[in-house]
């Protein structure tokens, strides 16, 4: 009788192991899923920008993090000089260029964006607006 109820242990010990290594192929293929949907393009994202910061030189067009667009002046190890309006130059880390524009693009930018609107004055700059022409009507008499 002792030796039966041995061997019943062992093979119950045996078909445990097997259900854990089956129940840790859901985390493995979650960990897969992370790799080719998030690592590895952020990877990609990471090693292309870094090819083009080390591939500026003057004369590109570039936009900045900040969001400004300029013209690189000149080029350090590390920073870059861009000429963001006429004889206004800003130093910026290579690393803020977030991209690199094809080349004409700054002189077809339209600088006031296309159409405006006008906004309806607020109820106190409307009444501003009152008190100064009246005050400007007492002037004029």
């Amino acid at each position: 009788m002792l030796i039966s109820e041995a061997f019943a242990e062992t093979a119950a010990s045996a078909g445990q192991s097997d259900a854990s290594l089956l129940s840790l192929l859901p985390m493995f293929g979650i960990v897969i899923l992370f790799y080719f949907l998030l690592i590895r393009p952020q990877s990609k994202r990471a090693k292309e920008h870094k090819q083009m910061t080390e591939g500026l030189q003057r004369g590109d067009e570039v936009i900045t993090n900040g969001g400004f667009l300029g013209m690189i002046i000149s080029v350090s190890e590390s920073y870059v000089i861009v000429e963001i309006a006429p004889n206004v130059e800003v130093t910026v880390a290579k690393s803020s260029i977030q991209t690199l524009l094809p080349k004409g693009t700054l002189k077809n930018i339209d600088p006031k964006g296309g159409k405006t609107q006008k906004l309806k004055p607020t109820k106190m700059e409307s009444e501003n607006e009152a008190s100064d022409s009246k005050s400007n009507d007492a002037d004029k008499s």
